[in-house]
């Protein structure tokens, strides 16, 4: 058996471990007939992505639930894959192209460009998954998809070609969001909104029939025109309309008359009466736009307005702007514009305004509102989709997102599936040539003389012409559980096993995608796996866990722009991967933003090497025995032996144990590191090691108190491996407990119910009490250590404690006292019935005197206690406010209420013992 060295240096054991799972195909999603499966498919990052800080924590998420699996024994499959990212891959794309080359894709053609596509992402697409097998992902590599592979492409088709035939997919000219830079309609998810500043026209719009009104004071006064205030005064050679409310006193009496539009064609317009109308805004009369506003165009339809677009796709002004701003920039047409207006008198006042824009995402433009022919879905399968949730058969964790959810199914609008792109899926329409595409009916989409719907294209293609569109991104990864696989090929499914595979178990991503992609995927799941089958069988998933953004100390999210987000990679390289997941997970409660702080990592670094020095001082400790399974440790193991501290060190376990097993059904990450953190490093390195350090000594005790410390090794190893499992690998075979050529994953970890039983078939059964002993000697030799160091001698070793106790706290003490002499650095722990004039302090088994040799200084020995006594009272004060508070005590259980009234009792007692030292200390 290898020795454990002095220092542990991560980078070497993480890439030996991780060249050994690989070689091994320790990952591989492999599941025996009857075994319990448990799947996970990766939310597929971009194909142009990096790691950042939001990929680790999702994907750190992930790997603890899949490596868990591993160990109950269930067959484990983490498929991981690239998305294709069509805006952003072809944006990235187009800008190197300019920069090395000074050509745009139009200037190479469409089949040249995609060339250059594919070309680049062979070279760089699958960076962000050698980065993730860094970070320990322990994926599933054989199993990896990428969007646009061939057979997940045929998916997308097939899905596509399925919807047509059901009739939920239709070709319409709506308004979408459209991006300026990349001539394309972008889903709400690519838009971004910015608080941008502007001004906040206000405009005069003058009556065609001027006519009276009453003032403040009900007299009649002319009234010539109409107040509106605009950002937008570019777009009034658009205007079809001014829109009141219908219950605005102040305009009822001017709906139906018309004012004469300010600028582009004097042309006159009405006034109509709608609800969309906010009278609170402005003056309460708004500009109708339909062509360049979503609220406008609806205005526009419920009134049959016309429709002006007076914007080019390019975001320049075009002729119907009216010939002073033709050809115009958009931002240049707006100032333009304001001068114009300003000319012609009906321009009061320009005043600065900051509203939120729209932008592109990955263009960094504002978007335009435009009115496009676009192809549009009826989403299938929504009532269904609603009821999986509110039925339970899909589980939100936090279930707050259930409402969130179920409230954006209640009000789902129709899709817009198409993007004017060349990098993507393209739609496999094809139009009869001379067909006029803007005239299209619904009844001529169905017409197979006019339109062709199909994967392979129509027999006689020197007569047709496809559609140039490609779809939407998120309507290839709406597939994702199920095109992962092998949907639609039989055989394909057969070899992925996804009879096995599929409903995959839990789904890891972000709440910011919960439309655009968790909804989606459960109406795709349902509408095409296993068609027929109860619903049960066609989900694509039974839990949806939402992790947290990771944003700044300042609560900012991270962006280069700002320079505060790290490089996990060098996070890596300083504190290792393990260091860097487990510190990660500490800070990440279910559902909350996780506010990164360095330090943390730096902490799960700190705790690896505590493990790594614990372990390295048990092989110190005495000779390695056979460590190869659980049976050989408990038989090494004499229940005569135990002590109260055997009995806490164990039960304490057992409670670690119950506690994750409870925290990875519940999805409490942050719950089970902390856990982990403080059983490792409180109950065994600073109390059970420390205090055996003497059992060591007695040759009879000391293969009981190894065998103890390698059963307790060995379960935290096995707890502690989902969430750092290069460490936890590199010590399992450093100490033996597994065979050579065996992984630490191919054990099956214990549950508290099979380890008691192993316990007590051992003849070991665990005291309960003995913990709450043992606690009260660990809150006094903490209190003992306090005490000194208050008398500024925490380093002597030859001072004299006296304890004024009664007989139950003494006969603890007494039996426990060379322990504790030994752990607070005493010379003795006396007894004693008097009060001493001695500094003191209250702990649970009395109260503690230290005597130095030194004449105690009254004054400070009252200031230190009155201190204490401060203290105390905020938290007396705390605990009698909690249980006083109806809210509390009505909802907690019997066992929290007692302990809250225990804990009170046990706070007024030491009040009273500090009150009784202040009057001793006079």
């Amino acid at each position: 058996m290898a020795e454990i060295t002095k220092s542990y240096e991560s980078r070497d054991v993480e890439d030996k471990w991780y060249a050994a799972w690989q070689e091994a195909k320790c990952f591989a999603g492999q599941a025996a007939p009857g075994q319990e499966t448990y799947t996970i498919v990766i939310p597929p990052p971009n194909v142009t992505g990096i790691l950042h800080m939001g990929h680790v924590l999702n994907n750190t998420l992930q790997d603890v639930l899949i490596r868990r699996a591993r160990l109950e024994g269930k067959a484990a499959c983490w498929i991981p894959g690239t998305d294709h990212a069509g805006i952003a891959t072809q944006t990235m794309v187009e800008k190197h192209l300019k920069k090395t080359e000074g050509k745009g894709r139009r200037d190479l053609g469409r089949e040249e460009f995609l060339k250059r596509v594919w070309s680049w992402r062979d070279e760089k697409g699958d960076m962000i998954l050698k980065q993730l097998r860094q970070l320990g992902c322990s994926c599933d590599w054989d199993r990896t998809t990428f969007t646009m592979d061939p057979h997940y492409s045929r998916a997308v088709l097939t899905s596509f070609v399925k919807l047509f035939d059901g009739g939920h997919i239709y070709r319409g000219k709506r308004m979408v969001n459209w991006c300026p830079a990349s001539h394309t309609a972008l889903s709400d998810e690519e838009v971004e909104m910015r608080p941008t500043k502007g001004f906040l026209y206000k405009l005069r719009y003058e009556l065609v029939e001027p006519t009276t009104t009453k003032d403040a004071e009900g007299n009649e006064v002319p009234l010539t025109h109409l107040i509106l205030e605009t950002t937008r005064p570019e777009t009034i050679a658009a205007d079809v309309a001014v829109a009141v409310h219908p219950d605005d006193e102040r305009y009822k009496h001017l709906v139906g008359r018309k004012v004469w539009r300010p600028l582009g064609e004097r042309v006159q317009i009405p006034i109509i009466a709608d609800i969309a109308v906010d009278p609170a805004f402005a003056a309460g009369a708004l500009k109708v736009t339909p062509a360049h506003d979503k609220v406008d165009f609806e205005i526009g339809q419920r009134h049959k307005l016309p429709v002006i677009d007076a914007i080019n796709a390019d975001g320049t002004m075009n002729e119907f702007a009216g010939p002073e701003l033709a050809g115009m920039e958009r931002f240049a047409a707006r100032k333009k514009a304001a001068e114009i207006l300003e000319q012609r008198g009906n321009l009061i006042e320009a005043k600065p305004y900051e509203n939120n824009v729209g932008y592109s995402q990955r263009a960094g433009v504002p978007i335009e509102p435009r009115l496009t022919q676009q192809w549009w879905l009826r989403y299938p399968r929504v009532e269904e989709a609603k009821a999986v949730v509110r039925d339970g058969l899909i589980q939100m964790h936090p279930e707050r997102w259930t409402k969130v959810y179920l409230n954006w199914l209640d009000n789902i609008q129709d899709w817009c599936i198409s993007r004017q792109l060349w990098w993507g899926h393209r739609i496999p329409v094809w139009y009869a040539k001379g067909v006029d595409r803007e005239k299209l009916t619904e009844a001529d989409l169905r017409d197979p003389r006019k339109i062709h719907v199909s994967l392979e294209g129509p027999a006689d293609p020197q007569n047709w012409e496809q559609e140039d569109d490609v779809l939407d991104t998120w309507a290839s990864s709406w597939l994702w559980p199920f095109g992962t696989l092998g949907w639609p090929d039989d055989a394909a499914q057969k070899a992925a096993n996804f009879e096995a595979f599929y409903p995959t178990t839990t789904l890891a991503t972000g709440a910011d995608i919960i439309f655009f992609w968790v909804a989606r995927m459960i109406m795709a799941g349902l509408e095409f796996s296993r068609p027929g089958a109860p619903v049960e069988q066609r989900i694509p998933f039974k839990h949806v866990y939402f992790n947290g953004i990771v944003r700044d100390k300042q609560g900012r999210k991270m962006s280069k722009t700002l320079g505060n987000s790290p490089d996990p990679l060098d996070l890596i390289t300083a504190y290792g991967a393990d260091g860097l997941r487990f510190g990660l997970l500490q800070i990440a409660p279910l559902g909350q933003d996780v506010k990164f702080d360095e330090t943390r990592i730096e902490a799960g670094k700190h705790f690896c090497n505590k493990l790594w020095n614990a372990c390295r001082f048990r092989q110190m400790s005495g000779e390695m025995s056979d460590n190869s399974s659980l049976a050989a440790i408990l038989g090494r193991i004499d229940p005569a032996r135990f002590d109260d501290d055997d009995h806490a060190l164990l039960g304490a376990l057992l409670d670690t144990m119950g506690t994750l097993e409870k925290s990875f059904a519940e999805f409490e990450f942050a719950t089970a590191t902390q856990r982990l953190y403080s059983f490792f490093w409180n109950d065994f390195c600073d109390w059970y090691v420390e205090v055996a350090k003497a059992r060591l000594q007695d040759p009879a005790a000391k293969v009981h108190v190894l065998a103890v410390q390698d059963l307790v090794i060995r379960e935290f190893l096995l707890l502690f491996e989902p969430f750092a499992p290069f460490i936890t690998e590199e010590l399992w075979h450093l100490l033996g407990y597994g065979a050579e050529k065996a992984f630490l994953q191919e054990t099956r970890i214990e549950t508290v119910a099979t380890l008691t039983a192993a316990l007590a078939g051992r003849g070991a059964t665990i005291d309960g009490a003995a913990a709450g002993r043992v606690e009260q000697l660990k809150q006094f030799s903490s209190l003992a250590r306090q005490l000194k160091a208050d008398q500024a001698v925490a380093q002597k070793r030859d001072v004299k404690f006296l304890a004024l106790a009664d007989t139950a706290g003494w006969s603890v003490l007494a039996a426990n006292v060379a322990k504790l002499a030994r752990l607070v650095g005493a010379a003795s722990i006396e007894r004693t019935t008097a009060e001493p004039a001695l500094p003191a302090i209250v702990t649970p088994l009395g109260t503690l005197y230290l005597d130095t040799g030194v004449k105690v200084d009254s004054a400070t020995e009252r200031v230190r206690l009155t201190k204490e006594l401060d203290q105390l009272a905020k938290h007396i004060a705390g605990t009698e406010a909690r249980l006083g508070n109806i809210a509390f005590t009505s909802k907690a259980p019997p066992a929290v209420l007692d302990g809250a009234r225990k804990q009170l009792a046990e706070l007024q007692g030491k009040r009273a013992e500090i009150e009784r030292l202040l009057v001793a200390v006079g």
